[in-house]
């Protein structure tokens, strides 16, 4: 597995040192002196209320450094990857922050932390400082257990013991407020894969039609495996989970965390499909979604559920300023504005053409049968969706079929140059729209065509010989605009679509890449427009 990293022993040293350069970072600082220490620290800090300071192994970021400002933690004392930090960091931490009002260790229920944070604690009291301690354990995945594990929940007590800290509550009132807050969270995570702790020769666990419902945050295995799904049901699986681990009555504020490597479109996504489930019905407020207690590269996500109480809300949505935390907002309907009216589409009525509808069918099929080629093609020299691309013109003209002027070309075409304008994306969509309204002000089809391939260019930029569909276009408009068959015209496009093989890319995507990575290769574009032709050329 191909990884950002010198060697797995400095990577968690580096990625420090990264943090308090950055933009992040701005307001922090590390203690110096001891090379096993990792602490950071906020830089303003002068001991004038409780200190909040949590930890625990590397690999959870932005957990836990990333919390650390005012309205959150004090510090944040770092460990190995998935390894506890020492006591002797933990214990540094401490007197580094620790003033009269004392100080909060936030832990999260795993026997090193547990241990290595106690002892830590234990020899401050013997040095005379005010130290509690809370312990986090919200996974509910084995149940309600004293061996629960800390997870995602864990973040929102930083947040909410900050900002008790932040508005000058004691220590024994903040430890409280923590408690509750433990106390009162539930969370749970579904992973499509584990994590990979910089091992190169790590084989994953999960198969391609697996997922893991209950896995920890180090990669430990979870309850129960289950076939990989759609989006909606691996959701509604997970809220339903958590779910039956809750009260009966009452609102909550729930977080969606990210785990790793869930892309942001899908993250998204994940609290579309949330607004789906039972769960969601009882959410008042949400946070995320967003990374806040990852696993490394996980690919998985957790909800987290708290009761929506005021005070807790309170402090969620008090200000912070460590610009990982995400914020808190109502979980509300989607807002919306009315669209403006747009041009109709069908403006003619519609009329019948058998050999018209014949050849349509045929072509829109052809484009459909061949989506996933051409998006292999495409994969090759671009980003992989020219055959999606016109497959969906072709689904979308198949739609309308029956809507159709098909007794009229002019008006025919000018119909499919509004429709693919509304319904079709990329590049090949708009082109084709291009063509295809530009061809629909002329009475003679033949020559609209060859007016609308002159605006294509126009418009795109493209010229034959360019490595674009307008290599295989082109010629088979001008035989159709010389008079001649389907057949000759088909002829012609596949011609032109494979001499793209050997063609220098000038436009598009492929322009970008080496050409010796596009030997033999044909413009997937070009090859759609033969393959329409072709198709169109046997149904007759």
């Amino acid at each position: 597995m191909k990884r950002f990293f010198n060697t797995r022993e400095t990577i968690v040293k580096e990625g420090l040192e990264g943090l308090l350069r950055s933009s992040y970072g701005a307001d922090l600082c590390r203690l110096d002196g001891a090379e096993d220490i990792h602490v950071i620290l906020r830089r303003d800090w002068q001991k004038e209320r409780v200190a909040v300071l949590s930890g625990g192994g590397s690999g959870h970021e932005p957990a836990h450094a990333g919390f650390v400002g005012k309205g959150m933690l004090t510090g944040a004392v770092c460990g190995q990857l998935f390894a506890s930090p020492g006591v002797d960091a933990i214990l540094a931490a401490i007197r580094a922050v620790t003033g009269e009002a004392g100080c909060l260790l936030i832990v999260k229920n795993y026997t090193g932390d547990r241990l290595n944070f106690g002892i830590a604690a234990e020899q401050a009291k013997a040095l005379g400082l005010k130290v509690d301690l809370v312990i986090i354990g919200d996974d509910i995945a084995l149940g309600r257990t004293d061996k629960a594990r800390g997870i995602a929940g864990t973040v929102l007590v930083h947040k909410i013991a900050g900002a008790a800290a932040e508005a000058g509550q004691s220590l024994a009132e903040v430890a409280a407020l923590a408690r509750k807050v433990a106390g009162s969270l539930s969370s749970i995570g579904l992973a499509l894969s584990d994590c990979n702790v910089f091992t190169p020769d790590q084989k994953p666990r999960l198969a391609d039609n697996e997922a893991e419902l209950g896995l920890g945050i180090h990669g430990e295995a979870g309850v129960e495996r289950i076939p990989m799904a759609n989006l909606d049901t691996l959701m509604a699986r997970t809220a339903d989970k958590l779910e039956a681990s809750l009260p009966d009555e009452g609102n909550f504020i729930v977080l969606l965390n990210m785990l790793g490597s869930v892309p942001p479109l899908e993250a998204f996504a994940l609290l579309d499909g949330f607004s789906r489930t039972s769960l969601a019905g009882r959410t008042e407020w949400i946070i995320g979604p967003a990374p806040l207690m990852t696993a490394l590269d996980m690919n998985g996500f957790s909800l987290t559920a708290l009761p929506a109480d005021p005070a807790f809300i309170a402090a969620l949505a008090a200000d912070a300023a460590p610009r990982s935390w995400p914020g808190l907002a109502h979980f509300a309907p989607v807002a919306t504005l009315p669209c403006p009216a747009l041009p109709d589409t069908f403006v003619d009525a519609p009329s019948d053409d058998p050999i018209l509808r014949k050849l349509i069918t045929t072509g829109a099929e052809a484009l459909l049968a061949n989506e996933a080629r051409l998006n292999a093609l495409d994969a090759k020299c671009g980003d992989g969706d020219a055959g999606s691309t016109f497959a969906e013109s072709g689904r979308q003209i198949l739609k309308a079929l029956d809507s159709l002027p098909l007794a009229s070309p002019q008006k025919l075409l000018a119909t499919i140059g509004r429709l693919l304008a509304r319904h079709s994306g990329g590049s090949s969509g708009v082109l084709l729209s291009i063509l295809a309204t530009t061809a629909g002000h002329d009475e003679n089809w033949r020559e609209g065509l060859q007016k609308g391939a002159a605006q294509m260019q126009a418009y795109g930029g493209a010229h034959a010989g360019d490595r674009t569909m307008l290599d295989a276009l082109l010629p088979a408009i001008e035989a159709l605009n010389a008079g001649k068959s389907l057949a000759a015209a088909a002829t012609a496009a596949r011609a032109g679509a494979d001499a793209t093989r050997s063609m220098k890319a000038r436009a598009g995507r492929a322009s970008y890449i080496p050409a010796d990575q596009l030997a033999d290769i044909p413009d997937p574009g070009a090859e759609a427009i033969a393959v329409l032709f072709e198709s169109l050329a046997k149904s007759l």
